[in-house]
C-alpha cells in the first residue's frame, strides 16, 4: 500500500466508497474505517499501519494548504 489510491481500493474491496466532498473529512472516515477492518481482523497488521500512516500524512498536507 503506497498511496490513497490503494486505501480506497482496500475500502472498496470490502464495500465502502467514501466522498463527502471535504478531503480532510473523507481522510478521517477512511481512518475509521480502516481502523474498524483492522479490529475485526480482515486486515494485516502492516496493511492497518501504513494505511494510518498515509491518511494521517496526507492529512497534514490538507491542513497545510488551508
Amino acid at each position: 500500500m503506497k498511496t490513497i489510491y490503494d486505501i480506497q481500493q482496500l475500502l472498496k474491496k470490502y464495500g465502502t466508497i467514501i466522498y463527502i466532498g471535504d478531503r480532510s473529512a473523507d481522510l478521517e472516515l477512511m481512518e475509521m474505517e480502516v481502523r474498524q477492518l483492522f479490529d475485526s481482523n480482515l486486515i494485516e497488521v502492516q496493511d492497518y499501519q501504513m494505511a494510518v500512516l498515509l491518511l494521517r500524512q496526507e492529512g497534514q498536507r490538507v491542513r497545510k494548504k488551508s
